[in-house]
């Protein structure tokens, strides 16, 4: 999907266009070839730019090529994706690019509420010739998206929990499971979005103003609670599978347990039924009541069994 906005110069709407002009906000959602080149072509640009955010597993970075005066700005942003009944998060990367003082360009594999926020309420904020007040205004609602996810995840981890107190259930443990992973990205990836901010705030890869400066500041600020929540709820829930795994351990050691000394109890009548049952003389073989006297004697082993093992603990 490729899509072109302008902001007017005297009324600051921002509309969609058509035409390639200078200070054009070009939005590409999984291009195809075609328009790659098309884009390439009209802005006389290396493709290579444009590629590079298309790549999944491409880190957060910043890169500058002086021959065509682009700079690339990659990082990376949460995204959700439906697995059966479940919701997973991941993040992927998002591709900024400013063509010398004419144009920006957006690049993704997938739509994103990155792009569609910035989108909402007719592009009112979105003012698409100011390169950097774009740049970091998308930076802070992406540090904010990370924020509100992390609250969701922390909420369903609670939901797993609850669910685990009440059954051991496959399904509760495979979703903490999840869950522990979604925070490992979220970490590594808010940890790499803050080098790449933190170098622009030096000033050296963008001339930043002074509000641009403050709205910066804001971002780095949301970026690292960001980064000190999802390493919190990693830890707690590192903690919550540990004790959970100990749990279901302990409960699979008490089940065994319990059956072995059942087994010992069964095992007794089996062992007299077995030494009475043998092809050669036994005792009480010729006597009336052999048959109650034996069966008595097994019950009474068993009970005493029973009362032994019961006293070790190994009923209970």
């Amino acid at each position: 999907m490729l899509e072109m906005y302008k902001t007017d110069l005297t009324t600051n709407n921002t509309q969609k266009t058509t035409k390639y002009e200078k200070g054009n906000w070009i939005n590409m959602i999984a291009p195809t070839e075609e328009e790659i080149k098309t884009v390439c072509e009209n802005l006389k640009i290396q493709e290579n730019f444009i590629r590079y955010a298309l790549d999944s597993e491409e880190k957060a970075r910043i890169d500058i090529e002086d021959d065509d005066n682009t700079i690339l700005f990659i990082i990376d942003i949460p995204i959700t994706e439906n697995d059966e009944d479940n919701i997973i998060y991941t993040t992927m990367p998002i591709g900024i690019i400013f063509v010398r003082d004419d144009y920006i360009i957006t690049v993704s594999l997938n739509n994103n509420n990155i792009i569609q926020n910035l989108n909402k309420n007719k592009m009112k904020n979105i003012i698409t010739y100011k390169k950097s007040r774009f740049l970091l205004q998308l930076l802070y609602s992406n540090a904010s998206l990370y924020l509100n996810l992390l609250k969701k995840i922390n909420k369903e981890t609670e939901i797993a929990e609850s669910v685990l107190k009440n059954s051991m259930k496959n399904k509760a443990l495979l979703k903490l499971l999840s869950l522990e992973k979604s925070l490992v990205y979220f970490t590594t990836s808010l940890k790499s979005n803050e080098v790449v901010m933190e170098k622009i705030m030096r000033g050296k890869i963008i001339k930043l103003y002074e509000e641009d400066e403050d709205i910066l500041e804001d971002t780095i600020i949301e970026n690292k609670q960001a980064i000190e929540m999802a390493k919190i709820y990693s830890d707690i829930l590192n903690g919550t599978m540990d004790a959970y795994a100990s749990i279901i351990s302990n409960n699979l050691n008490a089940v065994m347990k319990y059956l072995t000394s059942i087994t010992i109890i069964l095992a007794i009548p089996t062992m007299v039924a077995s030494y009475w049952g043998m092809n050669v003389p036994v005792p009480l073989q010729n006597n009336v009541w052999g048959f109650p006297m034996i069966l008595l004697f097994s019950i009474i082993i068993a009970i005493i069994a029973t009362i032994w093992l019961n006293k070790k603990g190994m009923l209970r």
